[in-house]
């Protein structure tokens, strides 16, 4: 049977899939969400331990000491470059663009149901404005997000197929009101009690934008679980 590892910054990005498994079990593993389960004939492991590319890195390193895979997927969320891309959309990279330049291949996974595809850009920080989405948007990727680079660099090291499945966030348009990288501890993990003093001092403008988040996080996890149900790897 195949193994699959799926990458995620956070766990609740994977919640859509983890309902889709069979005989889904939690992994004693030293990171904040590790769950394996089956589905479609293959085993799959879900690992996820913060937001950006350390966090990802340290966990593709984790997951390595205790199995090995046939193939990496990085998942989760992702902002939009492509103007033609809505929150909620699904977008298949072909190709991971580092922040400092080079890039990776991702392989195109089977699937049926409604996608984007293209290059995905994966960044070291939150990209916040519209007029940064804009900037990288003339490198002619077409979306942007923070862990697909070092998700593919332990993939090569390990010598299996790379898959970068994400659902979009936030649109190419919108602006976060929210400074995340302000927000971010040490480790680079976002963190609640910084976002939530944050709210406090501007609850009139950052509330809602937090409401709108964490309802299209929600679904983005339910739409990311359906489509990932679906592929063929």
């Amino acid at each position: 049977m195949d193994t699959i590892l799926v990458v995620a910054a956070e766990g609740r990005e994977l919640a859509g899939l983890a309902r889709r498994c069979e005989r889904l079990s939690g992994l004693p593993w030293p990171l904040r969400f590790a769950r394996t389960g089956r589905l479609n004939g293959r085993r799959l492991v879900m690992v996820a331990d913060g937001a950006g590319p350390k966090l990802a890195g340290r966990a593709m390193e984790t997951a390595g000491r205790y199995m090995k895979f046939d193939g990496v997927v990085s998942a989760g969320t992702c902002g939009a470059l492509d103007p033609a891309l809505s929150a909620g959309d699904v977008f298949v990279a072909t190709q991971v663009d580092a922040p400092g330049g080079g890039c990776y291949e991702a392989r195109l996974p089977g699937c049926g149901l409604p996608h984007a595809t293209g290059r995905l850009v994966s960044m070291d920080r939150v990209v916040r404005t519209a007029e940064e989405k804009e900037l990288l948007r003339k490198s002619g990727a077409g979306a942007v997000e923070m862990e697909a680079c070092a998700v593919a660099v332990q993939a090569g090291t390990w010598g299996v197929p790379l898959f970068c499945v994400k659902a979009v966030l936030d649109e190419s348009h919108e602006a976060l009101l929210l400074d995340y990288n302000a927000a971010r501890d040490t480790d680079g993990r976002i963190a609640a009690p910084r976002v939530l003093a944050a709210a406090i001092r501007r609850p009139l403008r950052l509330v809602p934008e937090l409401w709108t988040l964490h309802w299209r996080s929600r679904n983005a996890a339910a739409v990311l679980g359906d489509f990932l149900a679906n592929c063929r790897f």
